[in-house]
């Protein structure tokens, strides 16, 4: 038995290609894995090589760059298909496609024609490298109290040189350090005064003079995504390092704000997986557990009910966020972005609980997937940029509050 999808009406024929694509390889490879890359945490390299042969590193390049060009609403139904799976994969890969897709979406933002120009030759250089080269991306933007979601500018800066920039800093909890080729870092130009607006989005060599990845990684969950911290000590990149012009990525946060909403999918996915595994648990459709039917007892069928509920509540706001983005929302679109990331980061824990409860010791076992979804859904509520608080305190400000107002 089993839910074969994410169950959501009305896809595309490409969307439906692509999940059953994904769909096979988490059940062949990504599942089968996933509890080693957890023991060990290490990077979740074997299911990159797959997503890779598969063209899906390419997912969100345009077709004419040689990629699918597939959306931003089908990008987080693919990502949370993979987070069904193997969260730390899909968390990872959020990274990676992103480093992309802001370029796709940056397209549509006014600039200038000179500033246009330089999107295109941005596009052409990094598109190709994961095309022809498959090289993984991943974006490095955590530091400690800063970043443009807070309206403070990044520590991390980049001072301006003949050819190139000369980075220096440290990024805190930087996904793929180790595994990824390139390093997608937002940072400040450095200048006086510098604010937000002056940041700048570059893409590091790994293997750069000057780049370190530092610390151990034991975490609680997430543990595939080797989130260690990355040191920049004068590393110089060329001025075609970019990935979008200067002040772009700024502009792309305040008119797309969809943008950090990203993370959300895979917590989606984390939410599914652990409903569907209550459901064969308590059918008796688990490997490696006898097949015993515990479905007759009241009150388990009334936790998996309640679970069924929050589970198409928590859908519904996701589906609705993901095919109504547009660039320079409604104050009523963008406070349902803050509600829908708030939702699905901390449904997909109390799932996870909830499963935890219905299916009784024998979940608790590593031997099974759900006592992972839980300590991985553990994760979402205190992601940045959008952690559980800052929605609150955006939902918060946002609904009292319209733009220019202030007390007295």
């Amino acid at each position: 038995m089993g839910i074969s999808k994410l169950d959501f009406e009305d896809l595309t024929s490409k969307q439906k290609y692509l999940i059953e694509t994904v769909r096979q390889l988490g059940i062949k490879n990504f599942a089968p894995r996933a509890h080693l890359y957890d023991a060990q945490a290490t990077f979740p390299h074997e299911n990159y090589q797959d997503l890779s042969e598969n063209g899906l590193l390419a997912l969100c390049i345009p077709q004419e760059y040689g990629g699918m060009g597939a959306d931003f609403a089908t990008y987080c139904l693919i990502s949370a298909e993979i987070a069904r799976y193997c969260g730390a994969t899909a968390l990872t890969y959020n990274m990676h496609i992103c480093s992309t897709l802001w370029l796709v979406l940056s397209k549509e933002l006014p600039m200038t024609e000179m500033q246009r120009e330089e999107c295109e030759l941005y596009q052409i250089k990094h598109f190709s490298r994961i095309v022809r080269e498959k090289a993984i991306y991943s974006q490095p933007i955590s530091e400690a109290g800063a970043g443009v979601s807070m309206g403070k500018s990044y520590q991390t800066r980049a001072k301006k040189v003949d050819g190139g920039w000369i980075i220096n800093g440290t990024k805190i909890f930087a996904s793929l350090s180790g595994s990824a080729n390139y390093y997608g870092v937002v940072c400040t130009e450095q200048k006086d005064m510098a604010s937000v607006e002056d940041t700048l989005y570059l893409a590091i060599p790994a293997h750069a003079k000057g780049v370190e990845v530092t610390g151990n990684w034991d975490p609680l969950g997430m543990r595939g995504t080797v989130s260690r911290t990355l040191i920049f000590n004068d590393v110089f990149v060329n001025d075609d390092a970019q990935l979008l012009p200067n002040n772009i990525y700024f502009k792309l946060t305040q008119y797309y704000p969809y943008i950090f909403f990203t993370l959300a999918s895979t917590y989606m996915g984390i939410a599914q997986a652990a409903y569907d595994f209550t459901v064969k648990y308590l059918r008796g459709e688990v490997e490696g557990i006898p097949p015993i039917k515990r479905r007759k007892e009241k009150i388990k069928q009334f936790v998996v009910a309640e679970m069924f509920i929050k589970l198409e509540q928590t859908k519904a706001l996701f589906h609705k966020v993901i095919h109504e983005t547009q660039f320079n929302p409604s104050k009523a679109k963008r406070l349902r972005i803050y509600a829908a990331n708030y939702t699905i980061m901390e449904n997909s824990n109390e799932l996870s609980r909830l499963a935890i409860r219905v299916c009784g010791g024998q979940s608790l076992l590593k031997t099974f997937s759900l006592e992972r979804l839980y300590r991985d859904s553990s994760c979402g509520a205190i992601m940045r940029p959008w952690s559980s608080d800052r929605c609150l305190d955006k939902l918060g400000f946002e609904t009292l509050y319209e733009p220019g107002e202030i007390d007295d």
